[in-house]
């Protein structure tokens, strides 16, 4: 077996877990490729991107996409491809077979992914491994209106497996959640058609977001880490932009039992919010993937993203015994929006903090903790290009630095016969 600084890695760039991947195996001298439907994506300007490469938008021409990422993964120098989001490793999931000829698999089986995706499915597998969470149940059969709930996707994501409505190979994004006001019952077929699918109804439990990082092989833990949520990109919570390192053996048990009895592998990110009444850690969700706040145990001490590749490489991993507590990174744009949620948002189950509060807590925490997601010293660009993002996300005419052109894989077939013959 080739050494595990021998090779290439194929990183998507959609978030900013994308960026701490690239840091970790750049500077580790693995060989760097980076794909993304943007041209202007950071990752292409990081001084770790040795290969860049543009493919075709997966929220559109998911067929085309899978196309491009295994005729990477033929390549023979590829060992790795790191899922990002739900399209990567839905992507590794569903084609299996087609990816497992040229890169070691390291996600969950399409079967195991289908049960995460269906938040149905997964509170039940949860009780089951005696986790607590929250009262689920279809919106079509909810009827109590007065307690304080969420209405949210059914399904992570949309496919042909789930409803008619999406073409087969494809997947569709069916949105996010919702707080209900007690007392009102909410227009059902407005959410319907909002969400294409029948939503679910979850009891809403007050308290702060946690959650367990974990990296699994085959059912065995290979390294876990825990996050407080600090801020997300609203005051009400939402994918977090700034979080700290903890521990909690709570936690760690909570995670552990329902990852084992899913039999996990594969990176994943097990989201729990702590009951305020009850001090009981709840199950919110599972990310089966990276999650986008990477960077922060890599700071703590716990390389996931080397750890994936020691394992694609079939090398032995040695994570550490303990971690750094209190580490805390930030998501510098994610939390201008955070206190913009304060300004904009009206939530009818979260009170909102006070505006001068909540930016003094922000510039306090940032002061005391100054890692950031995109911001670096030694690599500067793709803070810089993200920063302009933004900006001509609003002001579309201003223009950003110019960027390396990168090579094209959208011209490849649509599904070549090869893919194809995968299909389930």
């Amino acid at each position: 077996m080739e050494s595990a600084t021998r090779g290439s890695v194929v990183v998507p760039a959609a978030a900013s877990s994308s960026m701490a991947c690239l840091r970790s195996l750049g500077a580790r001298d693995v060989r760097t490729i980076v794909i993304s439907e943007q041209k202007t994506a950071p990752e292409f300007v990081s001084r770790y991107c040795d290969e860049r490469y543009t493919v075709p938008n997966p929220k559109t021409d998911f067929r085309e996409y899978v196309s491009a990422l295994l005729a990477l993964a033929e390549r023979p120098d590829v060992r790795a491809i790191t899922p990002i989001r739900e399209a990567d490793v839905w992507a590794l999931s569903r084609y299996r077979s087609a990816f497992e000829d040229h890169v070691r698999p390291l996600w969950p089986t399409r079967e195991t992914l289908e049960s995460v995706y269906d938040r149905v499915a997964l509170m039940e597998t949860a009780t089951e491994a005696g986790v607590a969470v929250p009262r689920t149940e279809r919106l079509d059969r909810a009827d109590d209106w007065d307690c304080e709930s969420i209405v949210k996707p059914r399904y992570a994501i949309l496919t042909d497996d789930y409803v008619d409505t999406v073409p087969p190979g494809e997947i569709d994004h069916p949105g996010s959640v919702r707080y209900l006001e007690p007392g009102r019952e909410p227009d059902q077929d407005a959410y319907v058609e909002e969400m294409g699918h029948v939503p679910i109804v979850q009891e809403f439990i007050p308290g702060e977001e946690y959650a367990l990082w974990a990296l699994y092989d085959h059912g065995e833990v290979v390294a876990t880490c825990q996050k407080r949520q600090l801020r997300g990109y609203s005051y009400a919570g939402n994918t977090s932009v700034a979080r700290q390192t903890t521990v909690d053996p709570d936690l760690e048990t909570a995670g552990r039992n329902l990852l084992e009895e899913l039999d996990w592998h594969g990176p994943v990110s097990v989201q729990f919010v702590r009951n305020e009444n009850t001090g009981e850690f709840t199950l919110l969700e599972i990310n089966p993937r990276f999650w986008v706040s990477l960077s922060c145990p890599i700071v703590a001490g716990v390389d996931f993203a080397y750890y994936y590749w020691q394992l694609a490489c079939g090398d032995p991993v040695d994570p550490p015994e303990s971690y750094d507590v209190g580490v805390t990174t930030h998501l510098t744009r994610g939390e201008l929006v955070y206190l913009l949620s304060i300004l904009r948002e009206d939530n009818p189950l979260v009170e909102p903090p006070s505006l001068p509060a909540a930016t003094r807590d922000v510039l306090r925490s940032v002061l005391r903790h100054p890692h950031f997601e995109y911001l670096s010293v030694s690599d500067p660009m793709p803070f810089l290009r993200d920063l302009i993002n933004g900006i001509t996300d609003s002001i579309p005419p201003l223009l950003g630095p110019r960027l390396p052109s990168p090579h094209s894989l959208e011209d490849r077939p649509a599904v070549d016969d090869r893919t194809r013959e995968f299909e389930s």
